[in-house]
Protein backbone atom coordinates (compact mmCIF):
# COMPACT_ATOMS: atom_id res chain seq x y z
CA UNK A 1 0.00 0.00 0.00
CA UNK A 2 1.08 3.44 -1.17
CA UNK A 3 1.60 6.26 1.55
CA UNK A 4 -0.15 8.97 0.81
CA UNK A 5 1.41 12.66 0.58
CA UNK A 6 2.93 14.42 4.06
CA UNK A 7 -0.07 16.70 4.63
CA UNK A 8 -2.45 13.46 5.21
CA UNK A 9 -3.80 13.32 8.51
CA UNK A 10 -1.61 10.96 11.23
CA UNK A 11 -2.79 7.67 11.95
CA UNK A 12 -3.94 8.03 15.19
CA UNK A 13 -4.78 11.21 16.90
CA UNK A 14 -1.77 11.75 19.47
CA UNK A 15 0.64 11.55 16.57
CA UNK A 16 1.34 15.28 16.54
CA UNK A 17 4.23 16.89 13.96
CA UNK A 18 6.88 18.09 14.93
CA UNK A 19 6.18 21.69 13.32
CA UNK A 20 3.14 22.21 15.01
CA UNK A 21 5.32 22.35 18.33
CA UNK A 22 6.57 25.59 20.00
CA UNK A 23 9.99 23.86 20.11
CA UNK A 24 10.52 23.73 16.36
CA UNK A 25 12.64 26.51 16.56
CA UNK A 26 14.48 24.58 18.96
CA UNK A 27 14.71 21.47 17.18
CA UNK A 28 15.66 22.73 13.62
CA UNK A 29 18.88 24.68 15.13
CA UNK A 30 19.47 21.33 16.48
CA UNK A 31 19.41 19.41 13.51
CA UNK A 32 21.67 22.22 11.90
CA UNK A 33 24.10 22.04 14.27
CA UNK A 34 24.47 18.37 13.80
CA UNK A 35 24.91 18.53 9.98
CA UNK A 36 27.03 21.22 10.76
CA UNK A 37 29.24 19.56 13.02
CA UNK A 38 28.21 16.07 12.75
CA UNK A 39 32.06 14.83 13.77
CA UNK A 40 31.65 16.46 17.17
CA UNK A 41 28.12 16.53 18.29
CA UNK A 42 29.63 17.56 21.61
CA UNK A 43 29.68 21.42 19.95
CA UNK A 44 25.81 20.82 19.76
CA UNK A 45 25.42 19.85 23.24
CA UNK A 46 23.71 23.45 24.10
CA UNK A 47 21.53 23.24 21.17
CA UNK A 48 20.40 19.93 22.76
CA UNK A 49 19.93 21.32 26.27
CA UNK A 50 17.99 24.12 24.99
CA UNK A 51 15.35 21.65 23.08
CA UNK A 52 15.15 19.17 26.25
CA UNK A 53 14.49 21.70 28.23
CA UNK A 54 11.54 23.25 25.73
CA UNK A 55 10.24 19.85 25.48
CA UNK A 56 10.01 19.81 29.33
CA UNK A 57 7.91 23.24 29.76
CA UNK A 58 5.90 21.96 26.79
CA UNK A 59 4.97 18.70 28.72
CA UNK A 60 4.43 20.50 31.78
CA UNK A 61 2.01 22.76 30.37
CA UNK A 62 0.34 19.95 28.21
CA UNK A 63 -0.16 17.59 32.08
CA UNK A 64 -1.22 20.87 33.54
CA UNK A 65 -4.33 21.62 31.05
CA UNK A 66 -5.61 17.67 31.19
CA UNK A 67 -5.71 18.33 34.98
CA UNK A 68 -7.86 20.97 34.71
CA UNK A 69 -10.20 18.80 32.63
CA UNK A 70 -12.59 16.37 34.34
CA UNK A 71 -13.59 13.21 32.92
CA UNK A 72 -16.21 12.89 35.26
CA UNK A 73 -18.17 15.69 34.43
Amino acid sequence: MASGPATDTPPYASAARISDSQCYPQYTASLKCLEEFSTDKSKCQEHFDVYKECKKKEREARLERNRSRSFFS
